[in-house]
């Protein structure tokens, strides 16, 4: 389902009219249907499937490279993304870092951030943009295990209310025997380390 670009622009002009400003005047001529296009960019992964990138796999045994076996957790870690936190409409953005333990088959490395981008493309919440990413990668590859780590900073935070301009909210999703604290404290571990 594509935004409706002349629906946003109408209710963008209705809503410059309701907080006292005058649409017509030169500087917000055009903020109508800026606004169109930006939630157009902003909401584009509503109602994609967000599995899509993930369909195709490699076999590890079978692959270009079976001898090249993962024996430990594949990490791709400082995945920029952008959301719109649905209580607001205001903005948030920060990294996400994702893990799997792979069984047979695994996936295109760049297959991970454009789950990120198209689940984060919707109105969201940041707990449930973790966990979605997380059943995403679970239900979608042969893995044992997922670990989704999202650090953020939310414009609902820092621009209004206590202003806390510094300040970042980091939530973590697990599946599998990346559910145990134990077993994903040497991946925990490594997002902090950069050498």
């Amino acid at each position: 389902m594509a935004v409706d670009r002349e629906r946003v622009a109408a209710l963008v002009r209705e809503l410059l009219e309701a907080i006292g400003e005058d649409p017509d005047r030169p500087g917000l001529k055009l903020t109508p249907t800026r606004v169109a296009d930006a939630y157009a960019e902003f909401f584009a992964g509503v109602g994609e499937d967000a599995a899509a990138p993930l369909a195709h796999t490699i076999s590890v045994t079978r692959g270009p490279a079976p001898e090249t076996l993962p024996s430990g957790a594949v990490m791709v870690r400082d995945i920029l993304f952008r959301s719109i936190c649905e209580h607001h409409l205001l903005p948030f953005r920060g990294h996400a870092h994702i893990a799997y333990l792979p069984g047979e088959q695994v996936v295109g490395l760049g297959a991970l951030p454009r789950v990120v981008d198209i689940l984060s493309s919707r109105p969201q919440v940041q707990e449930r943009l973790g966990e979605q990413i997380a059943d995403v990668i679970a239900g979608s590859l042969d893995t044992r295990g997922v670990l989704v780590v999202l650090d953020a900073t939310h414009e609902c935070v820092t621009m209004r209310g206590g202003r806390q301009t510094d300040a970042s909210t980091v939530t973590i999703a697990a599946r599998g025997e990346l559910a145990d604290p134990a077993a994903r404290a040497e991946l925990i571990a490594l997002l902090g380390s950069r050498e």
